[in-house]
Parts: C-alpha cells; sequence; structure tokens
C-alpha cells in the first residue's frame, strides 16, 4: 500500500477585522509549529512506555499478517499525545489517514461519505469520539464489525435498508472523557489505552528535542524549568518552550538559561505549579466563594467565567492528579495543598 500524506477536516471562518486576521495568523503559526514538533515514529515518540511496547507489537503482528490492525481508542486529558498517535499508526502501517472529530460527523449521510472514500487498511481518525450524535454512533458499529454500512432508503413503511460494502479500515478514537463513550462503543474497540501525564525527565527530553528542532540553543536547567511548569503535557511544554524562545529572542539572550526562562514564565503568570490564571481562578473561587468546597462544576463554571466542559477536560484532570483538589459525590473540593499554595489558611486552622 502507498503511503500518502495525512489528510485533515477543518473549516475556518473568514475575520472580520484586522485584529482578528492578526490572531488567526498567530493561532495558524503556533498549530503549525505543533505539527512540526510531532514524533512521526513510535521510537520518536517519548514517554507512554508501556502504551508504545504494546502498540508497536501489534502493528507488527498486523503487517506480518497483511491485516487490518484492531480498532484503538486513546483516552486522556488533552495534549498528551493522542492526535500524534494515530498518525503514527497511519505511518507506521504505510497507510493513508483520515482526520475528523464527533461534532464534524453531524449526519449519518456525514460517517458514509467519509468511510466510502477510504482504502484498504486506512486509518480512520476521530477526535472528541465521546461527541458522536447516537444515530451517527449507531451507524458505525456495522462498519467497525462487518466493515458494512448500512444505510435506510425511503421513509415509513416503505423504507427500506441497503448495506454499503467498505474497505477493511482502522478506527482510531480519541477521547477526553471516556465515561461518556457508550458501552457498546467502547466495546467495538480492540485495543483501549489510557494516556498518562508524564514525569519531569519526560517532558525535560521532549523540550530539549523541540529546542533541537526549533534551533533554539538551550541548557539543561533552562529545559528543565521549563519541563517542570508544563502540568505534566507534551503540548504546554512545547507552547511554552515557543514563548520562552520569543522572550530569548526579544531579549537578545543567545541560550535559555534558568533565568531566562523564569523571566518568561513569570511574564506568562506560570507559577511554580504550573498554573495559570485560570487554574489559580478555579481554586481560588472554591476557597474563596464556596468555603472550600463541596461545589458543583456548574456553580464552579458561573463563577469564573469558564465552560463547565472545559473545567472537568482541561483544569482538573491535573489538578486532581496533583492532589490540589477531590472530588466526591456532593462536588469539588480544594485540598490542604491548594490553600498552602495559594497561601491560605483553611478556616478552623491554627497558625
Amino acid at each position: 500500500m502507498a503511503k500518502s500524506k495525512p489528510t485533515e477536516n477543518s473549516v475556518t471562518a473568514a475575520p472580520a477585522a484586522e485584529g482578528r486576521v492578526t490572531a488567526r495568523a498567530g493561532h495558524e503559526d503556533d498549530r503549525r509549529l505543533d505539527l512540526a514538533l510531532r514524533p512521526r515514529a513510535l521510537a520518536e515518540f517519548i514517554g507512554q512506555e508501556r502504551t508504545k511496547k504494546i502498540l508497536g507489537m501489534s502493528i507488527k503482528a498486523a503487517r506480518g499478517r497483511a491485516e487490518v490492525l484492531d480498532h484503538v481508542l486513546f483516552a486522556g486529558p488533552p495534549g498528551l499525545g493522542k492526535t500524534s498517535l494515530a498518525h503514527i499508526i497511519a505511518r507506521e502501517l504505510g497507510v493513508n489517514v483520515h482526520v475528523t472529530s464527533g461534532p464534524a460527523i453531524e449526519r449519518a449521510a456525514d460517517l458514509a461519505a467519509i468511510v466510502n472514500n477510504l482504502e484498504a487498511h486506512d486509518v480512520l481518525f476521530i477526535d472528541e469520539i465521546h461527541r458522536l450524535q447516537r444515530v451517527v454512533e449507531e451507524r458505525l458499529y456495522s462498519a467497525m464489525e462487518d466493515f458494512e454500512f448500512h444505510i435506510v432508503v425511503g421513509e415509513g413503511m416503505g423504507a427500506r435498508t441497503m448495506k454499503l460494502s467498505v474497505n477493511p479500515f482502522t478506527l482510531v478514537g480519541a477521547t477526553t472523557r471516556s465515561g461518556l463513550l457508550s458501552s457498546p462503543l467502547r466495546d467495538r474497540f480492540g485495543q483501549h489505552y489510557h494516556l498518562d501525564f508524564y514525569d519531569h525527565a519526560e517532558l525535560g527530553e521532549i523540550v530539549r528535542r523541540s529546542a533541537g528542532l526549533l534551533k533554539v540553543a538551550i541548557d539543561e536547567k533552562g529545559a528543565t524549568e521549563i519541563a517542570s511548569r508544563s502540568r505534566g503535557t507534551p503540548r504546554i511544554a512545547n507552547r511554552l518552550l515557543r514563548r520562552v524562545r520569543d522572550f530569548a529572542q526579544v531579549n537578545e539572550a543567545p541560550v535559555v538559561t534558568r533565568e531566562i526562562a523564569l523571566g518568561a514564565l513569570e511574564l506568562l503568570e506560570i507559577d511554580s505549579a504550573g498554573f495559570d490564571k485560570m487554574d489559580r481562578a478555579i481554586l481560588g473561587a472554591i476557597i474563596d466563594k464556596f468555603d472550600g468546597g463541596p461545589v458543583g462544576v456548574e456553580s464552579l463554571s458561573a463563577a469564573v467565567g469558564e465552560e463547565s466542559d472545559t473545567i472537568e477536560e482541561v483544569y482538573e484532570p491535573y489538578l486532581l492528579q496533583e492532589g490540589f483538589l477531590a472530588r466526591t459525590s456532593r462536588g469539588r473540593v480544594a485540598t490542604q495543598r491548594a490553600y498552602t499554595h495559594l497561601g491560605r489558611v483553611r478556616r478552623g486552622t491554627m497558625l
């Protein structure tokens, strides 16, 4: 099978003002750099060692048998490498990758058009797969199991179902909310992987690799400082590196040292725990407005002016992982570690 360049669906809206043009250009530059920094093979992918070992074995076995790879489900917080691994799977298999997302597939006809265009053994990557419409999800079942797509023709008593054969393919699904996946869909994936947050050593290696690709001179302490404030997430590590690079360039620093990194991170208001303004706002709201909790996510969302889904998918996982936040049956609770980090004293605690 010939290897093709990965294809990706995207929708952009025409900006209405010059400021929006500039913002969009900046976003596109960051997106292009993100793509350039992504590893292109399992051997280049840093971290997630157990997942890499099992996945590499499965890919090698599928290629050896000339069979389609079992469907793969990646779960975990944003920025840990789910999209990168989907592209790597396609490259390791030597096939095309077709990229879409759950919200983008609005009707069963949209899904039919996608699967009908797949070549034998291609990879179909669906990001945010937990957000598929139920009617679309149900059509996906037969495509995953039997490589058939059922189309309903007509309406009412005269309606009938037609079977459309599709080429064998591998579905790679990514989700930040695995609990929202239905059991029938989850059970149709032959491989399930949960991606974990990265440790500081792995992130330091990622920062040094990315700095090399960006042609940024960085010393060990500079890389370590960026890694320690990256919330266990490679995407954040690379984003911080790019901003530190800008800071170093403007300040005519030939090498990113710890001092240069600290200056940039202080300007960005990234603290020693890797928290930004929203992280601190969430913890501060729980402590100051809700007496430390418990508080429901909708009330917390209203208090900090952030979408509840974003709080649950982007901010909470790391706060929970690091022990700054606890979930109870009644809501979110700030831990003693959160009080200490923000310099607050828990009510009733003696000084």
